[in-house]
């Protein structure tokens, strides 16, 4: 660009314009702050990626540093060191943090029911054949892994006894163990992976959602400290989320969703368009605005009080584990897509 033309008070101009845009871009640089999340690398994930895409959480003024955990032990052990600022997984990790690890987190949030299914090797008929098998878990005192337990149990089948519980990690390890090896019988994958794994002969003994009924199984939860001191911008970062998951339900995103889901899952067409499917399904895959189950999360501590807490673990009211009050603001707040 040639400026040979302006006399010298169109440059002064010029050169006011230019210096007011840089110190209005520097001043949304300075403005915009870090947020460190934790997700899983599964479909649970995409409201933060389409919110990401959209630029929703930017027109916020937050920065995500998004990591995606290989096991929910490594997430809880971030969080707890405040290596973390926002978790987003299975809410009876938070539990794990302030029932054995002693430290005190916090749920903020629901998000779905678990989108799970029982998936096994191709000659597994029922869940009784699980006996002298293999059940390939996250980790053995969390989420999943009881409700499978639960299951087995009914059948006659005790933990460490009658089939042996495996620990490899997020359901991504599980669901690539069990591609791998035969041996590995039985996990509790949830989406894209319970689609996908029909893609390798695997199949479904049901979904969990069926066999427990309500259940709050993913959502969103923080250090209770890090809460209090940090309301405005908790709030902030749930009422972006949940606008994210708003336009995650909207038709008309509906291409950006399945083109993300490809791009970040490396999934085929078919997996790709019925992960989607499953995830709008308010039953099974993501719960509107990401509000808390209340009941699900009364079954899910019977769940952990009968398969994994010992006598002398302190028992606490369903109340002493979630704080709401960041989300009910947030929900106010929350934009339509």
């Amino acid at each position: 660009m040639k400026f040979t033309h302006l006399n010298s008070s169109s440059l002064l101009l010029l050169t006011l314009i230019l210096a007011m845009g840089l110190a209005q871009q520097e001043g949304r640089s300075q403005t915009e702050t870090l947020v460190r999340v934790s997700a899983f690398p599964n479909a649970k994930t995409l409201p933060v990626y389409l919110g990401l895409s959209k630029g929703v959480f930017e027109q916020h003024g937050l920065k995500i540093n998004l990591s995606l955990t290989e096991s929910s032990n490594e997430q809880r052990a971030d969080l707890g060191s405040g290596r973390l600022d926002v978790v987003h997984s299975a809410v009876d990790n938070a539990l794990a943090m302030i029932e054995v690890a002693k430290k005190e987190a916090v749920i903020v949030s629901g998000g779905d029911s678990g989108m799970n299914d029982f998936v096994v090797q191709a000659d597994i008929k029922g869940f009784a054949d699980m006996k002298g098998k293999t059940l390939v878990v996250d980790a053995s005192n969390t989420a999943y892994a009881l409700q499978a337990k639960k299951i087995l149990l009914q059948f006659g089948l005790k933990d460490g006894l009658d089939y042996t519980v495996k620990p490899v990690g997020a359901v991504v390890y599980r669901y690539q163990a069990m591609v791998k090896s035969h041996d590995n019988s039985a996990s509790i994958l949830n989406l894209p992976f319970n689609v996908v794994a029909q893609e390798h002969g695997l199949k479904s003994l049901g979904r969990m959602v069926d066999i427990f009924g309500a259940y709050q199984a993913v959502g969103t939860f923080v250090m209770r400290d890090w809460a209090v001191s940090h309301r405005s911008l908790l709030e902030t970062y749930l009422q972006a989320y949940i606008e994210s998951l708003r336009m995650v339900r909207d038709p008309k995103n509906k291409a950006e969703c399945i083109r993300l889901l490809k791009d970040k899952l490396e999934l085929s067409d078919w997996a790709a368009q019925k992960t989607y499917e499953q995830l709008l399904d308010p039953n099974f895959g993501f719960t509107p605005d990401a509000e808390f189950n209340k009941i699900g999360f009364e079954n899910m501590l019977k769940l952990r009080a009968e398969i994994e807490r010992k006598d002398t673990d302190s028992v606490k009211r369903p109340e002493a584990y979630f704080d709401l009050s960041y989300y009910d603001e947030a929900l106010k707040k929350a934009r339509a897509p």
